[in-house]
């Protein structure tokens, strides 16, 4: 019952998102490595661009880091991008299966099993936030951790229908039922859902973004991405007004998402 009342809701209310009417491995991939802890309507207007620009897995290798990063540009974690970069370099083609896709750069399991999904209709069991929250609320009475909400979607989910099923679930979770104030009357399983409105969140609180490496980080590669000759590590220091920025420039160039040449810092050129 649980199974038909959420395929049932999802055909007549799922979202119509671009990345689900497409079976092609490379535009699946790039959908799902945007949606690693950034929102659909962020991803919405990147995808399309990025697709735009590199429209192939192949087009994406011809073309530099610097230029993938600037394409990437406002999305944030730019480690997506220069580990999309580099499965390009590395593939002429995706693999089919979950182990092979878990072996890429920056794909973990959660993103290998989408992939193989979504693209190539592997019958797998995986769990984000959003089916972590929904399955674990239904039948815990809270949500699932990440072993319990993939082992629940292992018993529960549909074999037959697994791409719908996991759409579905995560749009329920990220339009009734949501981490805060989640609309139980309007939710497909009310009735059969254990969920109950008294659950203690765990997180724990992140530092203010604000605050944070990450924020100097992204100001460093929006500089960069702004300047085809680059700039120097005072300039950038100055433009910032951070005291971290020499040391995360460095960070940055260990990690390949910058080339510091002659005290000037850009965006890579291969």
């Amino acid at each position: 019952m649980f199974r038909r009342r959420v395929l049932s809701w999802y055909r007549r209310s799922g979202r119509d998102l671009p990345w689900r009417r497409t079976r092609d491995p490379y535009r699946v991939l790039v959908s799902e490595v945007m949606l690693q802890q950034t929102q659909v309507a962020r991803v919405l207007p990147a995808y399309r661009r990025f697709l735009q620009r590199f429209p192939t897995l192949r087009g994406l290798a011809r073309a530099s880091l610097g230029e993938v990063l600037r394409e990437w540009s406002g999305l944030g974690y730019n480690r997506r991008a220069r580990d999309l970069h580099r499965i390009a370099r590395m593939r002429s083609s995706l693999p089919r299966t979950v182990a092979e896709l878990d072996t890429l750069p920056g794909i973990g399991t959660y993103t290998a099993s989408a992939v193989a999904c979504f693209a190539f209709g592997e019958s797998t069991a995986f769990a984000d936030t959003n089916i972590r929250r929904v399955l674990g609320r239904a039948v815990l009475g809270r949500t699932a951790t990440d072993r319990e909400g993939v082992e629940l979607d292992r018993q529960i989910g549909s074999k037959r229908e697994g791409a719908r099923w996991h759409h579905a679930l995560m749009d329920i979770g990220a339009t009734i039922c949501v981490a805060s104030r989640p609309r139980c009357e309007v939710c497909p399983v009310r009735g059969i859902c254990n969920y109950r409105g008294d659950e203690r969140s765990s997180r724990r609180k992140q530092s203010p973004f604000a605050a944070s490496d990450r924020r100097v980080r992204g100001a460093i590669l929006r500089h960069l991405v702004g300047s085809s000759r680059g700039a120097t590590v005072a300039a950038l220091r100055t433009g910032i007004n951070d005291p971290r920025v020499a040391r995360l420039v460095g960070a940055l160039a260990r990690e390949g998402l910058v080339e510091v040449s002659y005290g000037s810092v850009r965006l890579p050129t291969r």
